[in-house]
């Protein structure tokens, strides 16, 4: 049992990785893929905000699917779609085919982002102890390495699909051997029922309305610094172009760390404890970007950011996980859909703000919206379980059922 357990947490932690591959050598070759289909200013933002749109689809869409088909299942075929669509993104010279693939993209990733953390949160629940974070380590870790291949590629000019296609070409296999592993939960076979049997649809939202509003502040404030940093460091701070550049990879530098160490400070201390400290931490390093004299000030405070926003996705997919023990998928599949409102908001509202006030008066609104993250601290505490205290414990009707009949 501790051999599926190890195997489907290796291959989960993989699954991430290349997602975060897959989504950084989009994200970050934008100007490419603009000048390659000639999309014009104007349109560009439409086609940008029709993928966390469609991603928003694609993850409600997976909470009925999960009703009728494993998670692993539903993960081991949406990553192969979001990685040929990247190629589909690269491949093409038409405008249609470019909104085709993006379309594709778009909603494979919102199947592919809700399943994946369905996954972590059942296996972390089996294991007892905080694992979340590390699988969104290896997040940032593809991201790092998705981002610095798209700098090779923009370095050496080459083409979209000459950048992708080897890409794609070592992830794909990989990531279908390795779903062979992959571990699902007995679908609630044992839980603690964490609503009443009388309780309503309307209900449930209600009591996981608290940790939406988290995720959405949180993912305003990543988009912020993703977005906005390098222009904030040029244009208002008065960096060179190339320092420009730096805040953001200093950022997933950061985000790495924290993740990678966070799951024993939540072992240590607690969830909420972590998550607190994570929100002040993100507060006062948007209070110094906003406040900053100089780059160097800057990007001290994006790398404050960094340390304190990387604690809160996790630990908002773990706590909607221990809420809701006995629907955790469709807990996760209805939070995972304020990822996507937050990305869409945050960019389009700072960029606002700015133009009409000031950049620096724009720096504090995603600091005052991850320190309403204290107001809801509360909600990440571990759930009492049917054995007494707050802990969790593994479940053998978890483990027992890998996805390849383990």
């Amino acid at each position: 049992m501790t051999e599926v357990l190890r195997r489907g947490r290796a291959s989960l932690a993989f699954s991430f990785f290349a997602q975060g591959a897959a989504f950084a050598l989009l994200v970050t070759r934008i100007p490419a893929i603009q000048d390659g289909y000639g999309v014009s200013d104007a349109l560009l933002p439409a086609f940008l905000a029709a993928v966390p749109v469609l991603a928003g689809v694609g993850s409600v869409a997976t909470e009925q699917l999960v009703k009728r088909v494993p998670a692993s299942v539903l993960l081991r075929w949406s990553q192969p779609v979001v990685l040929l669509a990247l190629v589909g993104v690269g491949a093409g010279d038409a405008m249609v085919q470019l909104a085709i693939a993006l379309a594709v993209f778009g909603l494979a990733v919102g199947a592919l982002d809700a399943s994946m953390n369905m996954l972590g949160v059942s296996l972390q629940r089996s294991y007892g102890r905080s694992i979340m974070l590390s699988f969104h380590a290896a997040y940032s870790l593809g991201g790092i390495v998705g981002a610095s291949l798209a700098w090779a590629g923009a370095h050496w000019h080459l083409a979209l699909w000459v950048s992708y296609l080897p890409v794609v070409v070592v992830l794909l296999p990989a990531v279908l051997v390795g779903s062979r592993w992959y571990v699902d939960a007995d679908g609630g076979a044992g839980a603690v029922e964490a609503v009443k049997p009388g309780d309503g649809g309307g209900v449930v939202f209600k009591l996981l309305l608290p940790l939406c509003l988290v995720m959405t502040f949180a993912y305003i404030g990543d988009s912020t610094v993703s977005n906005w940093s390098a222009k904030y460091l040029q244009d208002v701070l008065g960096s060179s172009e190339q320092l420009a550049t730096v805040p953001y990879n200093v950022y997933m530098v950061t985000t790495l760390v924290g993740r990678a160490i966070g799951d024993f400070g939540v072992r240590r201390f607690g969830a909420v404890v972590v998550v607190r400290l994570g929100a002040l931490m993100a507060a006062v390093g948007f209070a110094v970007v906003a406040g900053a004299s100089g780059a160097w000030v800057g990007m001290g405070g994006f790398t404050l950011v960094g340390l304190g926003l990387c604690v809160l996705v996790p630990q908002t997919f773990a706590a909607a996980g221990r809420l809701f023990p006995g629907a955790s998928d469709a807990a996760i599949a209805r939070l995972n859909v304020f990822n996507y409102v937050g990305f869409l908001v945050g960019s389009p509202l700072v960029g606002a703000l700015g133009d009409a006030w000031s950049y620096r008066g724009a720096m504090v609104v995603p600091m005052v919206l991850v320190l309403v993250t204290l107001v809801y601290a509360r909600s990440f505490a571990a759930q009492p379980d049917r054995y007494g205290g707050g802990h969790e414990r593994p479940r053998t009707a978890d483990v027992g059922r890998g996805s390849n009949g383990l």
